[in-house]
């Protein structure tokens, strides 16, 4: 509210709004729009003859629930975008309560919450983004294959995959964990192999598993494949989405072009070789470890397909969100109430720098601004 405040000339709402209509600005607008006018038949073009920005970059479940709840209530489209936003930002620190508590004791896995919940950039948890359905989704399906249930994550899965472009890492994370199993299973003659949790997996677990990698696999792909059906075209869906970047995508290239942009042409090459090692290292301390092997898996291929596919800018904050298992691995670190303290201090710190600095609107000097 406070920077809302400050709010000056911005493309939405005249100067100083308050906070609700504070908080819908940005992707908020494209989601209003997909909810209200739906997904082109036809990809629209620019002035240069390229695709343009248009709403096939925003995935669908997001928007489509809240033109149900807005059709069932009578409220209008924003205010429905953000009431489903809060109300599973709600659902996601609940349902990582119940994950960090297959690991740890209610104290440590409440502390692991209040370090989710005051994150610098989870103040994006109350705005009409689709974040919050999707860690959700993410946590329930954690959750769920965690348990060794599934067949019942997979409903579950389908509905993340259609929320936020997290499948293509989620698929990853369980075909892994299909190869440990069958491993663990049937590669020492001698003893079987215990499972992940000290039971072995039994052949309908790895069935129902190997079921799971398949309806994740189809599920990363649902989305591109919806928006090829509906405009004809194979690309439809990155086509849109690398408008925002001003190239095709190519991976891994943005974070080299990124780190010579920051440390010069010498040092920028080997900038992401460092950050690959410092998050191995990461993946390998003692209280990542202690996670377990389906939450490190999935720390380690959603932050590969970042390396892979995603464009480093100020977005990427707002995109480490799916890390969120590792908060409980930072309440393990130490015990100590000043410890524990300080970092929810610095986080919150750190939320007014994030909104002040992005999600605040200010024109860039060539225009436009950076986005959150």
């Amino acid at each position: 509210m406070a920077a809302a405040l400050q709010q000056g000339v911005n493309p939405w709402f005249p100067p100083a709004p308050d906070y609700w209509n504070f908080i819908t600005i940005w992707d908020g607008r494209w989601y209003a729009n997909a909810a209200d006018n739906g997904y082109p038949s036809v990809l629209p073009l620019n002035s240069g003859g390229g695709v343009a920005e248009n709403t096939w970059a925003f995935y669908a479940l997001f928007p489509f629930l809240a033109r149900a709840l807005s059709t069932f209530t009578g409220m209008a489209t924003l205010p429905a975008l953000t009431t489903l936003a809060m109300v599973a930002g709600l659902g996601a620190a609940l349902l990582a309560y119940k994950l960090f508590r297959e690991f740890a004791g209610r104290h440590t896995a409440l502390w692991a919450v209040v370090f989710f919940s005051t994150f610098p950039v989870s103040p994006v948890l109350q705005v009409p983004y689709a974040e919050s359905l999707n860690i959700l989704l993410i946590a329930a399906s954690l959750l769920l294959v965690l348990r060794r249930k599934y067949l019942l994550a997979m409903p579950v899965v389908v509905l993340m995959c259609l929320s936020r472009p997290t499948g293509v890492p989620f698929a990853a994370m369980t075909g892994f964990l299909l190869l440990i199993q069958l491993w663990q299973r049937f590669g020492r003659r001698r003893q079987p192999g215990l499972g992940l949790d000290g039971v072995a997996p039994t052949i309908r677990d790895l069935v129902s598993l190997a079921a799971l990698v398949v309806v994740s696999a189809a599920g990363a792909l649902a989305w591109p494949a919806i928006a090829w059906a509906v405009t004809g075209d194979p690309l439809a869906y990155t086509k849109t989405e690398t408008v925002w970047r001003g190239d095709d995508l190519v991976p891994f290239q943005p974070w080299f072009d990124t780190g010579r942009m920051l440390f010069g042409p010498v040092i920028g090459p080997f900038a992401p070789l460092v950050f690959v090692a410092l998050f191995a290292l990461l993946m390998f301390s003692k209280p990542v470890r202690a996670l377990g092997t389906e939450l490190r898996l999935w720390c380690a291929c959603y932050m590969g397909y970042l390396l892979v596919f995603l464009q480093p800018q100020t977005s990427t904050f707002r995109m480490l969100l799916p890390l969120f298992p590792l908060a409980l691995s930072a309440a393990w670190l130490s015990r100590s109430r000043a410890y524990r303290g300080t970092v929810v201090v610095m986080f919150l710190l750190l939320q007014i720098v994030w909104i002040v600095w992005l999600w605040a609107w200010a024109p860039l000097p060539g225009g436009g601004d950076y986005p959150p």
